[in-house]
């Protein structure tokens, strides 16, 4: 973990709610895709946690929703503006278990950390599935960049207005090596329940400190309570204990 500055290149919207930002800094304590950042917003105790999308050098790209104060200010932030971010948290996906054929599954906002995995995975040679899921048409976000990393994707939509109707798990493909998925809890228990092989689930989980102090993201794991800020936000599914 490491407290930088970075300066915001490029905030703009991409989907309704939904804006996508570019940052210059030092990226170096990022080593996984799957990790997340912690931003100062100005006038606020806590700081948002946001996934890592891309890593390109110097330049980190985060999606993100506007869902509160936090993010609302974040939208407004123009380029040139520096920011005081907590860079390298969590611990990321573990691509080694990956096999020839992984499978993706986000959705919403859980899509974002799945780009930079996919594009680890396919720099190694693999043969990527994604399957995207969103509420609607106008939410659909980055399913052309996915395609365009050589991944084969599948767009779902809760109301079939494009793609597939249904949930993340209504695309899943019969035949896949192994999986990794991030998203809402109801979506990760559905992939719990449908998948046939092992995998990884990301956790989105609300954080007070973002790097273990608070004990305030804990969850039930077969080996006790571990701190999704800090031990995860990955765990492998046979760890994971669902709360009733």
């Amino acid at each position: 973990m490491k407290d930088q500055t970075f300066t915001v290149k490029e905030n703009r919207q991409i989907a309704p709610l939904t804006f996508l930002m570019r940052m210059e800094g030092d990226c170096s304590e990022i080593t996984a895709p799957g990790q997340f950042i912690n931003i100062q917003i100005d006038g606020l105790f806590l700081r948002r946690p946001i996934s890592v999308c891309d890593l390109e050098g110097n330049t980190l790209t985060i999606i993100y929703k506007t869902v509160g104060k936090g993010t609302k200010a974040m939208s407004l932030m123009k380029e040139g503006q520096e920011l005081d971010i907590l860079t390298g948290l969590g611990n990321g996906y573990d691509l080694s278990k990956a096999g020839d054929r992984p499978l993706l599954l986000g959705g919403g906002v859980g899509v974002p950390p799945l780009y930079l995995l996919a594009k680890r995975l396919r720099a190694e040679g693999k043969q990527v599935s994604a399957v995207l899921g969103f509420n609607k048409a106008e939410e659909v976000f980055f399913a052309d960049e996915f395609r365009e990393l050589g991944c084969s994707v599948t767009v779902t939509t809760a109301d079939g207005s494009t793609g597939t109707k249904g949930f993340v798990t209504d695309g899943m493909p019969e035949d896949y090596s192994y999986f990794y998925t991030c998203g809402p809890e109801p979506m990760l228990k559905a992939v719990f329940r449908a998948s046939q092989t092992s995998g990884q689930f990301s956790f989105e989980e609300r954080m007070g400190c973002g790097f273990g102090a608070c004990m305030g993201c804990s969850c039930r794991t077969v080996t006790g309570y571990k701190r999704i800020c800090k031990d995860g936000p990955v765990l492998e599914k046979e760890e994971i204990l669902w709360e009733d």
